[in-house]
């Protein structure tokens, strides 16, 4: 196994434009070179193929054509995949500049590992400003299924043999695809993560799905959750009906 492996990175984007060429940057510009970058557009009519078409030299392959959705989209990418790791970052997010630098150090340390993921993530604003830093530690398989389903999908990787073993992201789900993978993931391997600094940040702004998601999202949780051996009775589920709860308040009261 190579000291020095590929490691491919998707971009799903659609519509994007104000934010993908930070993202795009954020990709070129690691101190690690070894990087596979693929981008797969869903037919935005916006700015972003412009952007795009500015860095095509630098990117490996560039896909624009209507898809089905996120998960449609990222699949594309990780078919064409090359590398021993893979991870996708979207459109609207960033990797800080040695994240995949940090990420190869813990893989080949590690090599029969699943996912390889960074545990603190900072939080931006529109503007690229820092809101707040967040710290999410995930032991095993059974946390994240019964205490708490919250996971960092920014700055994570995935071992592309396993990943090809489970069949890739489950294109029925919107929401938490990256949940449902993990839990398919680790019934074939063990999670590792970076915890020394933060190697990447999510955007919130008001269209993000996390954003606009609401009930929808909680529900497309608890069935991921359920149909992955999860507990009505869990911790999980007992979180996921306090925001329930505090969504239909909040509806009531507007």
């Amino acid at each position: 196994m190579s000291h020095n492996p590929l490691i491919t990175i998707v971009t799903p984007s659609y519509n994007q434009g104000q934010f993908i060429e930070e993202t795009i940057l954020s990709i070129l510009n690691q101190t690690y070179k070894n990087i596979q970058y693929i981008i797969v557009d869903g037919g935005s009519t916006d700015q972003t193929m412009e952007v795009v078409n500015k860095y095509k030299d630098q990117i490996d392959i560039i896909i624009h054509e209507k898809d089905n959705g996120q998960s449609d989209a990222i699949n594309k990418g990780f078919k064409l995949a090359k590398g021993e790791l893979v991870g996708w970052i979207n459109s609207d997010d960033i990797l800080y500049a040695n994240c995949v630098e940090n990420i190869v150090k813990l893989y080949l340390e590690n090599k029969s590992g699943a996912i390889f993921y960074c545990s603190k993530l900072d939080l931006i604003n529109k503007a690229s400003g820092i809101i707040n830093t967040v710290t999410v530690n995930i032991p095993n398989r059974n946390y994240l299924l019964k205490e708490n389903y919250n996971l960092i999908q920014q700055g994570s990787f995935y071992n592309y043999e396993i990943i090809k073993k489970v069949g890739f992201l489950n294109e029925s789900i919107h929401y938490c695809m990256d949940l449902e993978l993990w839990l398919r993931l680790l019934h074939f391997g063990s999670i590792h993560k970076l915890n020394d600094k933060v190697y990447s940040a999510f955007r919130i702004w008001e269209e993000t799905k996390s954003s606009t998601g609401g009930s929808l999202f909680l529900e497309n949780i608890s069935k991921v959750l359920l149909d992955n051996g999860g507990s009505v009775f869990s911790a999980n589920f007992i979180r996921i009906k306090w925001y329930l709860l505090k969504i239909i308040i909040k509806n009531f009261l507007n």
